[in-house]
């Protein structure tokens, strides 16, 4: 598990320094900042964020929106544009490599967050459903999970089992366990199916992580999850164990 790690791209320093220091306190990883194309490229290979914030003017000669169509076309990250620009032609030539939000200079603290949360969920294939407390978005291989006001990075190979509780799903890994609003079956569609299977009516589990197993019950990280009757032939099945 890990925080949600964000790129910065500005080429004013004095502006990428307050939006790292704004973002830590926000609870995010942050990555170096970059303060043009060729330094946000080396960024984006040394780092690997998870998301970038991009000022449309660079040091260069290639500017934020060249960047975000080299993202759009090698990376596939979701970003966001930062701009003191709000003319008609700027937003016109951003909305062509669609950004997942747009912050106008200067924004505020809450301006950030809202951007990141809008950014997150515009990106994502998650259908979970979203609430104040708790949403979680699907983008590539890891999960974000809300937790107060930042996102929880989670590996999909790392996430053990599912457990529901009712309309929440417990999301179990080795450090730590995430509660999420939605429900069992909803979460389970958003999950690679060669991986995850339903064992019992309140418990999906990665098979990867399956210590001991039989046609009662399967231990994961020491845990003795129950096995279903109507779910016992298809797990085995899964296993070449039928």
């Amino acid at each position: 598990m890990s925080k949600l790690k964000i790129g910065i791209v500005e080429d004013e320093v004095i502006i990428a320094d307050h939006i790292a220091e704004i973002l830590v306190k926000l609870g995010y990883d942050v990555a170096e900042p970059a303060a043009s194309y060729a330094e946000a490229v080396q960024m984006i290979d040394d780092e690997k964020p998870d998301l970038l914030l991009i000022d449309i003017q660079l040091r260069g000669k290639r500017d934020g929106i060249e960047l975000a169509a080299k993202i759009n076309e090698n990376y596939h990250i979701p970003f966001i544009f930062l701009t003191a620009n709000a003319d008609a032609s700027t937003i016109d030539r951003a909305k062509k490599v669609n950004p997942s939000s747009y912050l106008i200079k200067p924004f505020t603290r809450d301006d950030l967050y809202a951007s990141i949360e809008v950014c997150l969920h515009n990106a994502s294939s998650t259908k979970s459903e979203k609430t104040e407390a708790n949403s979680s978005y699907i983008i590539s291989n890891a999960l974000f999970i809300k937790d107060g006001q930042h996102f929880n990075k989670v590996k999909i190979a790392d996430i053990l089992y599912l457990e529901s509780e009712h309309v929440y799903v417990n999301v179990h890994t080795a450090a730590k366990a995430f509660l999420v609003r939605t429900s069992l079956q909803d979460y389970l569609e958003n999950f690679d199916s060669i991986n995850f299977i339903r064992i019992h009516r309140s418990y999906v589990i990665n098979l990867d992580h399956i210590q001991s197993v039989s046609s009662e019950y399967v231990i994961i990280n020491g845990v003795t999850l129950p096995v279903g009757k109507s779910f016992r032939n298809n797990l085995l099945a899964r296993l070449n164990l039928g």
